[in-house]
């Protein structure tokens, strides 16, 4: 799926695009399974804005801005389970992460047209911080994406400066990192940007007449283990090809009512 020229892109800029990972059929089907879940939260009344808070966006503008955000999307439609393992995303994550690979966690972002919000420069470590570093997103694009309606980001070779403080465990310093210093990544739908949990990204607000649609997979080595005990979710552990390295149990963290 990738060269070794890719993999070599990917340890010293920290990202790589990796192109046409789905076919249409399956970027349709993990496109209705996002507009179902967000008509399932609505219906249980449910739903909420994820839009981000802070300084970076002046509050009357913020207001304005509307995030869909949902974790877990596995647990609410199979297209995505499908996703996460598919052969080609194994292929690359084995080139990148190597033989063993864990899913951590799973999530839905939804841009609206014109009101999109922008999600500030940031790592994602701070969220999940783990001991080696092996972290690494995979964002899967079900709209084209480009910079008119908010297309990612990312600061070439930023992970390579290790954890950054940021504000409030959300964001990095607005003034010092505006999105506008990142290079834009467009994208395809099918696409899939692969990053390093330490790479610095954000994206701008959708100001186009266009849905910019993306789910997330966060994948790990097993033999990484995080170390503070934030972010835990009952379905993290997931093994999408190798093996866990580590024998232990794995017990959900709800009560049944």
């Amino acid at each position: 799926m990738i060269s070794e020229k890719d993999v070599e892109f990917y340890k010293q800029d920290g990202y790589l695009l990796v192109k046409n990972v789905f076919n249409e059929q399956e970027v349709e089907e993990m496109r209705n399974g996002v507009d179902r879940i967000v008509q399932r939260a609505a219906d249980a009344k449910l739903d909420h804005n994820a839009a981000w808070q802070g300084d970076f966006i002046p509050a009357k503008e913020l207001k304005k801005l509307v995030l869909k955000g949902f974790h877990d999307v596995h647990y609410h439609d199979a297209a995505f389970t499908k996703a996460l393992v598919h052969p080609n995303m194994v292929a690359v994550l084995r080139q990148l992460i190597g033989p063993n690979v864990q899913l951590h966690h799973s999530k839905m972002l939804v841009k609206p047209p014109e009101n999109g919000a922008a999600f500030p420069m940031h790592q994602d470590e701070p969220y999940f911080p783990h001991e080696k570093h092996t972290m690494m997103a995979a964002s899967v694009h079900l709209d084209d994406a480009d910079e008119e309606n908010g297309c990612l980001h990312v600061v070439p070779e930023s992970h390579k400066s290790g954890p950054l403080p940021h504000v409030g465990r959300h964001y990095l310093n607005h003034k010092e990192y505006p999105i506008s210093m990142g290079t834009p990544c467009p994208a395809q739908a099918g696409d899939v940007l692969f990053f390093n949990y330490l790479t610095i990204h954000g994206s701008d607000a959708n100001r186009s007449d266009r849905t910019r649609r993306n789910v997330l997979f966060q994948y790990r080595d097993p033999a990484d283990p995080p170390v503070k005990d934030v972010h835990v979710n009952w379905g993290q552990g997931l093994m999408v090809c190798g093996e866990n390295p580590t024998f232990r149990e794995y017990h959900s963290d709800f009560t049944l009512k």
